[in-house]
């Protein structure tokens, strides 16, 4: 995963140069970056619904675009997805950021992971307000999903498309 620091802002023609999410949309497909569409289910609610306390239909999710970064090492969401699921607070932890920084963030959940007709079920660390989601190598591994480099997309494994595989040693 390439990683850039900026240690001075950037300006054009004198103008602060705004890094939004629509310009980083624009570089998807490019420098490496793999984004995958997954859906996040508060794994709490599924335990609900599967009991009779609530319907099936009152079960929180949300489908987003999510960077696959094998560098991140858990599920990243931003606090409004954390709200949106009404996600317990189950902790929190100290991670070290891209930048170096060190950081003490919430860590939530159970939620559970769906991408194409893989599932898992994770804890994931809150980041800031505006960030993307990131899905980090526990979570892809617990998918038994893969990084395709040459098409630039999170993919299943082409000898194990249907069922997921994993080692119990």
């Amino acid at each position: 995963m390439l990683r850039l620091t900026i240690d001075k802002p950037l300006a054009k023609n004198g103008k602060m140069i705004d890094f939004t999410k629509e310009h980083f949309s624009k570089m998807e497909g490019i420098m490496g970056l793999v984004y995958a569409d997954i859906e996040l289910i508060n794994a709490d609610y599924i335990g609900l619904a599967a009991r009779g306390f609530i319907k099936p239909e009152d079960v929180l999710s949300v489908k987003v675009r999510a960077l696959a970064d094998s560098g991140a090492y858990m599920l990243g969401i931003n606090e409004r997805i954390a709200e949106q699921l009404d996600l317990r607070v189950l902790g929190e932890e100290i991670f070290t950021m891209a930048n170096e920084e060190r950081q003490r963030l919430k860590i939530v959940g159970p939620i559970e992971v769906r991408f194409k007709n893989r599932r898992c079920t994770a804890d994931a660390v809150v980041l800031g307000e505006n960030t993307e989601v990131l899905l980090g190598s526990i979570v892809m591994e617990d998918l038994d999903v893969i990084i395709d480099p040459k098409r630039q997309e999170l993919t299943l494994p082409p000898d194990r498309p249907y069922l997921a595989e994993k080692h119990m040693k």
